[in-house]
């Protein structure tokens, strides 16, 4: 296989992840929170671990950017958080493959090894989405003047919050052994990053 022809077969399947973490983003369970607005429980961050996993860090920064800013831009209560959302679910498949394919390069099949990368790439999104809910939610949207109001804002979609990076570390890494094991069987292993 030539070097164009694996690197449109990376794009499409970058396109492909992008389709599928769009979807994803459907499959949540919204619900208001009693400061600042609504949180949600959404399979969507499993995706976005997923595509850092199988496309390595730069494809699955754009598959889980931009499928999640997709997202935003057909929902009118996300429209305006669109490109915030491209930057932090985006970083969200960017550290997953940066984990994976540069600390763990050699065991990048083994369970243990795309944990790591989904556990790093989780506490790093929990961390920028507090920031965001913050200064964003907080400040900007609601308005608010005081940081014990703010705090209130986030800690009050902590609880989602810890809840679907937990699933992700679980389920991205159970996803990305199966898939990687089927891509290989497949001799299509080569779309991996």
């Amino acid at each position: 296989m030539n070097q164009s022809h694996q690197k449109l077969l990376k794009l499409c399947a970058a396109a492909v992840m992008t389709a599928i973490v769009f979807v994803g983003n459907y499959l949540r369970i919204t619900m208001p929170v009693p400061v600042g607005g609504v949180t949600s429980f959404t399979l969507a961050n499993i995706l976005c671990a997923l595509a850092g996993i199988l496309l390595g860090p730069w494809y699955g920064f754009l598959a889980a950017g931009l499928g999640s800013a997709f997202y935003d831009l057909t929902n009118p209560n996300y429209v305006a958080e669109a490109p915030i959302t491209l930057l932090t679910k985006g970083m969200y498949g960017l550290i997953a493959g940066l984990v994976l394919y540069y600390l763990f390069k050699n065991a990048k099949e083994k369970y243990g090894a795309q944990v790591a990368s989904a556990a790093c790439a989780a506490v790093s999104y929990m961390l920028v989405y507090s920031i965001k809910v913050y200064y964003y939610n907080g400040m900007l949207i609601s308005g608010f003047t005081e940081p014990v109001q703010c705090w209130a804002g986030v800690l009050s979609r902590l609880p989602a919050t810890i809840t679907n990076g937990v699933i992700a570390i679980i389920f991205a890494p159970i996803l990305g052994v199966a898939l990687m094991k089927a891509l290989k069987s497949a001799h299509l292993d080569k779309i991996l990053a």
